[in-house]
């Protein structure tokens, strides 16, 4: 299977701050209320055979797993990624088996009950054959009647018209913060729409500023991602060989009845 091109997470300037930058997102978005909490309570209720999170990045829902007593293995495309999570874990006291795949291909000595792919890593598969790829070899990882969660957006017509008509220089402010380097940083995000491949593509524009709000340094980082709709998904998933247990409008575990920011799917293996 093929390595998808590199894209933002690849990036180890992205790795190092990306806990920095979110902290700050989350403080202004509202679709990630009671995010740790779920995948802790998901866990606990399946991970007994062993739990991994795939596409890990920095390790934050690994670590918050390991601080309430459950140790998973943490695997991520990304090898920048990787390294962070395993310097926090190592920091922390925790020895996590922490090691770079793709999600599509990875094995592992052992088999699990419980797999966790969080904020949208499984979004980051860009083709119908990558995201069956990686479903299939997430089940043959589970045990049998083993869970997987993971989560998708409910593509927004609206957005997708926007966003059809924005080319990837037509930036718009999303946040500032603070970089490691204790420098204040402005991302900016320029996204498109391909409605015939249903992917979403850009850069993100990271800029860096002096004392004085100066501009010193730019960086630009790919982002490509794929929209899926449910009725989709919903073949998708029993094409390869799982049962829907539970879909959910966001990690608060209200029932998706309706079109949903962040849809939370909870599936079995069969």
């Amino acid at each position: 299977m093929s390595r998808e091109p590199k894209d933002l997470h690849d990036f180890e300037d992205v790795a190092e701050n990306y806990d920095l930058y979110l902290d700050v997102m989350y403080k202004n978005e509202d679709n990630h209320a009671g995010f740790l909490d779920f995948y802790l309570d998901f866990a606990k209720e399946y991970g007994q055979e062993g739990v991994i999170d795939i596409a890990c990045g920095t390790g934050v829902v690994a670590l918050y797993l390991a601080e309430h007593g459950i140790i998973a293995d943490a695997t991520d495309l990304s090898e920048a990624m990787c390294r962070v999570t395993a310097e926090k874990a190592k920091a922390g006291g925790y020895n996590l088996n922490v090691f770079p795949a793709n999600m599509t291909e990875f094995r592992s000595d052992r088999k699990y009950s419980c797999a966790i792919i969080a904020r949208s890593g499984f979004m980051h598969l860009t083709t119908p054959e990558l995201q069956r790829a990686a479903l299939i070899n997430i089940r043959e990882n589970l045990t049998d009647g083993g869970m997987l969660t993971f989560n998708t957006f409910d593509p927004n017509p609206f957005f997708q018209a926007q966003q059809m008509n924005t080319k990837d220089t037509d930036y718009s402010f999303r946040l500032e913060y603070t970089n490691k380097q204790g420098r204040r940083e402005k991302i900016y995000n320029a996204i498109s729409y391909d409605p015939t491949t249903q992917v979403m593509f850009g850069n993100w524009k990271f800029e860096t500023l002096d004392d004085a709000g100066n501009v010193t340094e730019e960086r630009i980082r790919p982002l490509r991602m794929r929209q899926t709709y449910r009725q989709e998904m919903k073949y998708l998933l029993e094409l390869c060989g799982y049962e829907i247990v539970n879909i959910y409008n966001g990690y608060t575990k209200v029932p998706a009845d309706t079109v949903a920011k962040n849809v939370i799917w909870c599936v079995r293996k069969k």
